[in-house]
């Protein structure tokens, strides 16, 4: 009969295995899909660039798309703890937040910080979208979950009451949605060189014009 204690020992070495694989997959696609762009790489690139074999990628990502979508959500969390973003420490500073003006540059404020990392895996699904049916699932999954939470940050501006008269829940969520998109970063940044915290500070006084009384 097998021992428990070595049959448990066994599983938490597999499971750390797996994890760790995990991370360096996801480390050396991001840097090949930053370097190379999402077309031109290739699974079996990122494999090799991984330390692992390619059936390992595919264990652990079931097609490059798939591979994608966990690049940005770990880009976006900053690591790959199994925590949701509205757990994350800046949502809840955010939420105990009683100033609407101070929700909205606490928000901004954040997404500048991390916008130079996510965009640009951000614009690349967008770009692969046009050709990959995959990645196409993969950016209009990205957008559903951006909406959603622009739907949560609505709400909570709403319970303010410092919301300009007039305008609905639905009209904050898209005014925010709108100025989150990838796009304004694209343009003033990486078109126009702005600095980050240039675009942040844009952003914030936006949409405190746009949505506050």
């Amino acid at each position: 009969m097998a021992d428990p204690v070595k049959r448990r020992y066994d599983t938490s070495r597999r499971q750390e295995q797996a994890r760790e694989n995990r991370r360096r997959i996801l480390a050396a696609a991001s840097g090949l899909f930053r370097e190379k762009g999402y077309a031109a790489t290739a699974m079996p690139e990122v494999a090799k660039a991984a330390g692992v074999a390619v059936q390992t990628v595919y264990k652990a990502f079931a097609n490059k798309a798939t591979l994608l979508k966990a690049v940005f959500d770990v880009t976006l969390a900053g690591d790959d703890e199994d925590v949701p973003m509205a757990g994350r420490d800046f949502i809840a500073e955010i939420q105990a937040e009683p100033d609407a003006a101070r929700k909205i540059a606490l928000y901004f404020g954040h997404l500048a910080s991390v916008a130079p990392a996510v965009t640009p895996v951000q614009l690349l699904a967008r770009d692969a979208a046009a050709a990959d049916p995959a990645a196409a699932e993969v950016w209009a999954q990205m957008r559903a979950e951006m909406l959603t939470a622009m739907t949560y940050f609505a709400s909570d501006l709403m319970l303010t009451g410092q919301v300009r008269p007039g305008l609905t829940d639905v009209d904050v969520r898209d005014i925010l949605w709108t100025y989150h998109g990838p796009e304004q970063y694209e343009l003033l940044c990486l078109e126009r060189g702005w600095p980050p915290d240039r675009y942040g500070e844009f952003l914030r006084d936006a949409v405190v014009t746009a949505i506050l009384d």
